[in-house]
């Protein structure tokens, strides 16, 4: 099974991250994901018609998508491009939570924002998450959220960590079936590290990448293109890797 994840397209009508974003759709023409992902920031500055735009390119492809808000995005307005898409319907107050199963593996898609701020947080979101991987808790998971659960090292985007991540932590360590992997997005740089003893990505991103800027004096540069992952699910293994485009 392929997971393809595409995070941070922040389409606006000020930028080209569209162009960019079908840079994506096309190499993955050429690999045919079982389902994609997409891992939130889909527009900047309440642009409506970026989710219709970026609706209308989903449409007219052969595989299925699964869409998490992030802090640059506008829950009712996501509501409104995709009327008939089909977000838990047991998700506490107006989270966009998805579970999607599809042949050996559950997808669980966790919205980690919080209206008003940059800042990602699960805490009251765990009883929910705690349901579905005690629904089948042999069933392999890959968890997605926006905000990344781990340091990345970038002192700007560690001050909007996800907030929750030990008490996240604590639930992972104590149910009978951990998540095969759990991935994000929000730094706009490809990242690996490790959660709860279980590997942890930050996917790249769509628009223009962030530096690899550990705080130092001098920020050095880059010029990126865009980045997606793609999850390899076969024989109850999962490989994943940092794709440019």
């Amino acid at each position: 099974m392929l997971i393809a994840q595409v995070s941070d397209i922040h389409a606006s009508h000020h930028n080209d991250n569209l162009l960019r974003f079908d840079r994506a759709l096309e190499w993955l023409e050429q690999i045919k994901p079982d389902v994609l992902v997409l891992s939130g920031d889909l527009i900047d500055d309440q642009w409506y018609d970026g989710y219709q735009q970026i609706s209308d390119r989903l449409s007219q492809k052969k595989w299925p998508s699964l869409i998490l808000p992030g802090n640059s995005d506008d829950r009712h307005m996501m509501r409104s491009a995709w009327k008939e898409y089909a977000w838990a319907d047991d998700a506490p107050d107006e989270s966009l939570h998805f579970v999607h199963e599809s042949g050996d593996l559950r997808l669980i898609g966790l919205d980690s924002t919080v209206e008003g701020t940059a800042s990602g947080c699960v805490v009251r979101h765990l009883e929910w998450l705690e349901k579905q991987l005690l629904r089948k808790p042999a069933y392999p998971s890959l968890l997605f959220l926006h905000h990344h659960v781990f340091e990345s090292g970038i002192p700007t985007l560690d001050s909007t960590l996800c907030e929750g991540a030990t008490e996240l932590a604590d639930l992972l360590n104590r149910l009978p079936g951990k998540p095969a992997a759990i991935a994000s997005g929000h730094v706009h740089r490809p990242v690996a590290g490790v959660f709860a003893g279980i590997p942890a990505y930050i996917c790249g991103s769509i628009c223009p990448a962030n530096p690899l800027w550990f705080g130092t004096e001098n920020v050095p540069l880059v010029n990126d293109p865009p980045a997606l992952m793609i999850h390899r699910y076969v024989d109850n293994a999962m490989t994943s890797y940092h794709v440019s485009v």
